[in-house]
């Protein structure tokens, strides 16, 4: 089975938009929020949406399965307090199980959290107990600046954390460290911003103790984690500067990056530089980049023909990256596969 553990629902009804506009608009405007039930999606609608675009690309790329979650761009922890964030976050996780359910067989659900600037990740762990108990989600999407780019939250490593870092070992999920989207003008969001708060995340766990308070906790680092595999050295040498122990060391059974990186030559590096037992396949498509690259005449978010061709992976090496890490950092994922192929 060849697993995308990063896709995002970034087709969704029209309607969706409309409702996320009109609840932006009451925010800054202090009018009533527009209610749950004008919001109309048909399960045709959500069909049409991923059949010509998620499901089509599975299928011509040959990848089986997509864990996937709603728009991360979208989330926009920066607007609204909690109430709105938890309003429109149920929204976009139900959705998602909605997709789960009409394709059980190519989606499995992974959950945005109603974070909100100021508001402790605590507030987050109802909505996570949700969508694992009740609607067979295996991980979470966890925003280390739901400031939206300006970076004023605690370190993931400050203690701020450790409550939902201790429901998240309950439950058994892992999170993917992700970012939404960037208000800060000094940032693109997909460009700069995304690679920036991987970057930092790595630069956090790898000087701290977060691990030795929870060896079970497991964090993906999406885009191929950020500058790290290209400052590969940078990193280990600071590590050890600190008499941290080496980065291989480090990530261990912890930290994973994922395969969001949209050319040969910087899928050869990640594979060169990073233990292959930390390393997930994932496209993100249909998402960032969606483009033919002129050079290649090949999509530049068709990362498994990056994965079949490097040259610094064996046959065994790749079961791994594209199913065996997967079923490894998503615990619940077999049994969940199982279910929902019975569904």
């Amino acid at each position: 089975m060849i697993i995308d553990c990063h896709g995002h629902y970034t087709t969704e009804p029209k309607d969706l938009h409309r409702f996320r506009k009109e609840q932006t608009e009451a925010v800054k405007t202090k009018a009533p929020l527009p209610p749950r039930a004008a919001l109309k999606m048909s399960d045709d609608e959500i069909r049409t949406s991923i059949e010509g675009a998620q499901l089509k690309l599975q299928r011509e790329r040959g990848t089986d399965l997509t864990i996937f979650s709603p728009r991360a761009s979208g989330m926009g922890h920066h607007i609204g307090d909690f109430a709105v964030s938890k309003a429109w976050t149920e929204i976009c996780n139900d959705l998602i199980h909605r997709v789960c359910t009409l394709f059980p067989k190519n989606f499995i659900g992974v959950c945005q959290l109603p974070q909100t600037q100021g508001e402790a990740p605590t507030s987050s762990i109802k909505e996570l107990e949700r969508c694992v108990k009740e609607l067979g989600f295996v991980g979470c999407n966890l925003n280390p600046d739901p400031s939206g780019g300006y970076f004023n939250a605690p370190p993931l490593t400050d203690k701020w954390w450790y409550p939902f870092y201790e429901k998240m070992i309950e439950l058994d999920v892992p999170a993917m460290i992700h970012v939404s989207g960037c208000c800060n003008p000094a940032q693109h969001t997909t460009g700069s911003y995304y690679l920036n708060a991987d970057t930092m995340a790595v630069m956090q766990l790898i000087l701290s103790d977060v691990f030795k308070d929870f060896p079970k906790l497991k964090l993906i680092i999406p885009h191929g984690g950020g500058a790290v595999p290209y400052h590969w050295g940078r990193f280990r040498g600071i590590a050890l500067d600190n008499k941290r122990p080496e980065l291989a060391e480090i990530m261990g059974n912890n930290i994973f990056f994922d395969t969001c990186v949209y050319h040969q030559p910087g899928i050869d590096l990640l594979t060169k530089v990073v233990p292959v037992d930390n390393i997930l396949f994932a496209s993100e498509m249909v998402g960032a980049v969606k483009g033919i690259d002129p050079q290649t005449g090949q999509y530049f978010d068709d990362t498994k023909r990056y994965i079949d061709n490097t040259p610094n992976l064996s046959a065994a090496d790749k079961q791994k990256v594209f199913e065996g890490n997967a079923m490894k950092v998503y615990p619940r994922l077999k049994a969940q596969i199982a279910k929902q192929a019975r569904e």
